[in-house]
């Protein structure tokens, strides 16, 4: 089998993959990690019992924004490297396992649970590649470091991709400061590079008028279905927790920086500023599902979608939703139709091809 570059270039000729410089130092170093893993001794090989461990090469932790093109290098390179116990998750997911593989080892009364979690993760992979790193949960903030403390010196090398860079994970994080050890230890065991280019690649699959879809019908739940496929390569997305000021804001669908919820969830709820400014720290896109005509008696939950869309258009985050009306027609009267003039025109303008990114006119 060849290079990781060759099998890269093969896929760009072919049309695959549009050519782009930024990739290429990801790729070579990639490519160097598969070379180094391919060099290590496999273990039970012959005469492995006299022969001195070689230390595992450092892993990568790959960070940019949404849609430059992590997941699909990373995916090249698990498809590509010769490794015989490896494994590719995504880290919701992993995390989501780590937790039950915690509980069965606490409920046979384990005096240290993460040791032996660790142990039992790192005899199935010797390769651990982890998608769209993510800590939004104390939980998660609480446990990580311990555990890849453990793979690594158990020998795992993890090749991990992000939208954060290392010092900006669990940013705003309930005890932050005793998660920031983790932070210094991706810093020692993983080699850090950015993938920072101009191109989102997913964003050239939506026009930015179909993101906000009128009126509520079979076929504009299709519309914001197709999107949701478009943007994050999924039929459904993971549901997963957020914390805020030591709570948790639920997530129904979670996937490549896009979150999804109905308007019920996120405005007919008692929430308020701080969980919309930690959906927004979370996140670059939000799905909003069914927002309803408002009238005067529904005043907070427009209030609440005022709130929300501040947060939204001040955070720079991108919107798609349904609606049973157009901006204009989703508050015309009540209390706080003077406010939602704003927040119309605020929607008005998150539909332009400037807000979503050039690259949606181009396309």
């Amino acid at each position: 089998m060849g290079s990781l570059l060759e099998a890269y270039e093969r896929r760009r000729q072919a049309g695959e993959i549009r050519p782009d410089a930024a990739q290429l130092p990801v790729v070579q170093r990639l490519d160097r990690l598969a070379d180094d893993l391919a060099r290590l001794p496999q273990a039970g090989g012959l005469f492995s019992v006299f022969r001195k461990p070689l230390p595992p090469p450092k892993g990568l932790y790959i960070h940019g924004e949404v849609g430059r093109g992590k997941t699909m290098l990373m995916d090249l390179f698990f498809g590509e490297v010769q490794v015989a116990r490896k494994r590719r998750v995504h880290f919701h997911a992993f995390m989501q396992d780590v937790h039950a593989r915690l509980h069965q080892a606490r409920q046979s009364h384990a005096r240290d649970a993460i040791a032996p979690v660790a142990k039992a993760i790192a005899s199935e992979a010797r390769l651990l590649c982890l998608d769209e790193m993510q800590i939004t949960d104390i939980a998660d903030a609480m446990i990580v470091g311990r555990l890849f403390e453990g793979l690594f010196q158990a020998g795992t090398v993890i090749v991990t991709t992000s939208n954060l860079a290392p010092q900006e994970l669990y940013r705003d994080g309930l005890n932050r400061h005793l998660f920031l050890p983790f932070i210094g230890l991706i810093g020692e065991r993983l080699d850090v590079i950015a993938l920072h280019s101009a191109t989102d690649y997913r964003l050239g699959r939506v026009k930015a008028h179909e993101t906000f879809l009128t009126p509520i019908s079979p076929e504009t739940d299709a519309k914001l279905q197709d999107l949701w496929r478009r943007l994050t390569d999924t039929e459904a997305g993971e549901p997963m927790e957020v914390d805020v000021l030591g709570r948790k804001l639920h997530v129904p669908q979670a996937a490549h920086g896009c979150a999804r919820f109905t308007f019920s969830e996120l405005c007919e709820k008692p929430l308020g500023p701080p969980d919309y400014l930690a959906l927004a720290h979370n996140f670059r896109t939000v799905f909003v599902e069914h927002v309803p005509q408002l009238g005067p008696e529904r005043r907070n939950e427009a209030k609440r979608f005022v709130l929300l869309i501040d947060t939204l258009y001040d955070e720079k985050v991108r919107l798609v939703a349904t609606s049973a009306q157009g901006p204009d027609g989703i508050y015309p009267a009540g209390d706080h139709a003077f406010e939602f003039g704003r927040t119309a025109s605020r929607l008005k303008e998150m539909q332009s091809a400037s807000w979503w990114g050039k690259k949606i006119a181009e396309t």
